[in-house]
């Protein structure tokens, strides 16, 4: 089921549900996927009250839940998402495609996303598409980040694991460090097999922390009271990534956390597009924890079930 609906104050927001878990994308603003939720439960993404139904201005906005970006962090990474967008629905996908960003600081790209639910369970296929509608060609990667609610931790696997010898004398990948990044701030956790970053108050030298990896197995995950969501993007081997080689990314601040994925680095011509699939499940009554046991049993199998395409 597609509805068009009001949501917190925009009146033109678009509901897709199929009686297991249900989307709210705002095209008032954005795109924006402010809520992902099983039917009659808790939204798993972060919403912003102060910012919920406003519309235009030339202030950038967090609003919440999962947007489109582009990679370098620069001034039109900032550009802000508060015009309407155009909604085409096509069979089973529905696409929400903004404006091209032509006034400052924008460098005349345009973005999309198309949204396409299963018809039964909870997985979500997001085709992101950013195409360059400027005269000249320009370096970007598309970079997805989804806005986690409070009280939940990240959850992001490691390369396998294995003792130095003969076949291992090469590294297996990156753990990229920003300046703000403090390994010894009690919200992370590192185990052999796992990374966790935990969403709660701060109490070290920072208000935020970020890192960012190279994610062969595909998957991240962000558990919060018995909810764990998931979202997998397929790495492509041998690519330039950002960030130091980069597929998967995880920030967190006092309010929020992040689970990022990028795609590779692309020199984007005119009238080209980028694009980049993510694929989201949610699950439910999974059971709590904090070490590598846990995670190898409650959130792997879960983590690992779902298919890409």
């Amino acid at each position: 089921m597609v509805e068009r609906i009001s949501y917190r104050g925009w009146n033109n927001a678009w509901r897709l549900s199929n009686g297991t878990v249900e989307l709210i994308v705002l095209a008032d603003i954005g795109p924006r996927i402010v809520h992902y939720a099983f039917c009659g439960g808790d939204n798993i993404l972060h919403e912003l009250s102060a910012d919920a139904g406003r519309t235009g201005g030339s202030d950038f906005r967090l609003y919440g839940g999962h947007r489109l970006w582009v990679w370098p962090e620069i001034a039109r990474t900032y550009f802000p998402d508060n015009q309407p967008v155009a909604v085409d629905q096509s069979g089973a996908a529905i696409r929400f495609t903004s404006p091209v960003e032509s006034a400052p600081p924008g460098t005349h790209l345009q973005k999309e996303i198309e949204i396409a639910l299963d018809p039964s369970g909870t997985r979500v296929c997001l085709t992101h598409r950013i195409t360059n509608r400027a005269a000249a060609s320009t370096e970007l990667a598309v970079w997805c980040p989804t806005m986690m609610r409070a009280n939940g931790k990240a959850i992001l696997p490691l390369p396998p694991r294995a003792a130095m010898d003969a076949d291992h004398f090469q590294s297996v990948g990156p753990l990229t460090l920003w300046s703000f990044t403090d390994l010894a701030d009690p919200r992370w956790i590192f185990g052999t097999e796992f990374i966790q970053l935990q969403q709660q108050k701060p109490t070290g030298r920072f208000a935020e922390q970020m890192t960012g990896i190279f994610n062969p197995a595909a998957w991240g995950a962000y558990y919060s009271s018995g909810d764990l969501f998931v979202k997998r993007a397929a790495p492509v081997v041998g690519a330039r990534y950002p960030d130091f080689g980069c597929n998967f990314e995880i920030f967190t601040n006092p309010d929020f956390l992040e689970l990022e994925t990028l795609s590779p680095v692309i020199e984007l011509a005119p009238q080209q597009t980028a694009s980049h699939t993510e694929v989201w499940e949610l699950f439910g009554n999974v059971p709590s924890g904090d070490d590598d046991a846990w995670t190898q049993s409650s959130i792997v199998p879960l983590a690992t079930s779902m298919k890409l395409t």
